[in-house]
């Protein structure tokens, strides 16, 4: 009995110290599991985020690095499209008679293509729904020609343009994207004055800051590179895009962009490889993002790896306001005004400033003021008159945080003009010398009770 005794005491002691280890365990903090927020492994050799709106990097891996862009090449020419169809030098409705040699790359359905008939005329409109749909790479040089007169001087178009831009590591040798070699292969010409061995390429950052570019300038690019399938005199065009709605990686919002497949030569095998590009783009609310992904393994990988950036990019990063509009600056709310009715004015911004920031990084962004001298006299102070609105500085959000990557472009930096609240008046004649002369008298005073303080 006795031992019986016992054995329940020692069970009620382990009972005890159980309960009080298990209670002791609930206040542990034990590390959690990273989630996505804390960022992500994109599979590709290069991958970029940006918002569309600023222009913002909100991650990057190997942005800088020069990569073949097969189709991608393609949002160039359609950029140089809108700009001809802009100023005139083109319209929708023009018809292109189809040549010889168009109908042969149109007929070589294994680089992507749809039937264009040699001699018969196709629209502008039809031959650019090939491109952005189909990418059709027939279609893409017919509009070259149309554009240019020659896909030679077209490419000469395209890499004006991209320094115009500002893009870096970029270098088109056709209106297509393909390779100069492939088209050999399949004993098609490439452009005069290219290199036969010729690639397009393109850094993630540039594709980027091309597909920013042309979203800003034209944005009605979304209203045909959204269509998931259409009919072109009989042919069926299905979007290369598999994350458009109803598409097999559909993803909610995406509109666009690009994407592009190619072989390359890899150097630990010597044996062509194919390679998948997508530059994306998708709207949530307010907020729009664009993506690039650069050499994924695979069809399918890209649109998985894309999947990846945006839901990062929604989950881990918001839209916030860091500057409401008239928002006035704590070290500098007015400023002096010389010859006017009052002797100050208040200044505000005119605009507010919404970013894309990282959760929990609200208050790692600062406004910085930059006062314009130039609206200053020598004193530094304004000179009336002044009317309301009037813009005598800039205000700006700079990130104080680690781990900022920038804008694409650092004059997409936003910034907001600070302007004067009030109109001040030029004080009037009388007011000018009454006011003079008290600070004449002032200033007398001044010199005077300095001098009897120094003789005690």
């Amino acid at each position: 009995m006795e031992g019986l005794h016992v054995k329940k005491r020692l069970n009620k002691k382990f009972v005890s110290l159980f309960l009080a280890l298990l209670l002791l365990v609930s206040f542990i903090p034990f590390p959690q599991a990273a989630s996505a927020a804390d960022g992500i492994d994109v599979e590709a050799e290069a991958a970029i985020i940006v918002d569309a709106n600023t222009g913002k990097i909100l991650y990057g891996k190997n942005i800088d690095t020069p990569l073949a862009i097969a189709s991608m090449a393609k949002m160039m020419t359609e950029y140089l499209l809108f700009e001809a169809i802009e100023e005139g030098k083109i319209t929708w409705e023009q018809e292109v008679i189809i040549s010889n040699y168009i109908s042969k790359v149109a007929n070589t359905y294994a680089l992507s293509n749809i039937d264009l008939a040699a001699g018969k005329p196709y629209t502008i409109k039809e031959l650019y729904e090939a491109l952005a749909i189909y990418s059709a790479n027939g279609a893409t040089i017919a509009i070259a020609e149309a554009i240019a007169g020659t896909e030679s001087e077209f490419v000469k178009m395209m890499n004006a343009k991209a320094q115009e831009l500002g893009l870096d590591n970029t270098e088109f040798v056709n209106s297509t994207g393909l390779n100069n070699e492939t088209l050999t292969d399949y004993n098609l010409e490439f452009p005069e004055g290219t290199d036969p061995n010729g690639v397009s390429v393109m850094s993630a950052r540039s594709t980027a800051k091309l597909a920013y570019h042309l979203l800003k300038d034209y944005p009605e690019v979304l209203e045909t590179s959204s269509v998931p399938t259409k009919e072109l005199r009989g042919e069926v065009m299905i979007n290369w895009n598999k994350m458009l709605p109803g598409a097999l990686h559909e993803y909610s919002g995406v509109d666009g962009l690009k994407t592009g497949t190619e072989s390359k030569i890899d150097p630990a095998t010597n044996q062509k490889v194919s390679f998948s590009n997508f530059t994306g783009t998708v709207k949530k609310g307010d907020s729009r993002i664009i993506t690039v992904i650069m050499h994924a393994k695979g069809d399918d990988q890209r649109f998985r790896e894309t999947r990846k950036m945006m839901d990062y990019a929604f989950n881990s990063f918001s839209l916030k306001e860091i500057i409401p509009n008239n928002y006035k600056i704590e070290s500098q709310k007015s400023l002096a005004v010389d010859k006017g009715k009052e002797d100050k004015v208040d200044i505000q911004t005119n605009e507010s400033i919404s970013i894309f920031v990282k959760n929990g990084e609200e208050s790692a962004y600062k406004p910085v003021f930059t006062l314009d001298k130039s609206k200053l006299n020598k004193e530094g102070n304004l000179t009336a008159p002044v009317k309301q609105g009037d813009v005598v500085g800039t205000l700006e959000v700079v990130y104080e945080g680690d781990g900022d990557l920038g804008y694409l472009d650092k004059n997409l930096a936003p910034k907001v003009a600070v302007v004067t609240t009030d109109d001040v008046e030029k004080a009037n004649w009388f007011a000018l010398t009454m006011r003079a002369i008290g600070g004449f008298f002032s200033d007398l005073w001044t010199s005077i009770t300095d001098t009897v303080k120094g003789w005690f």
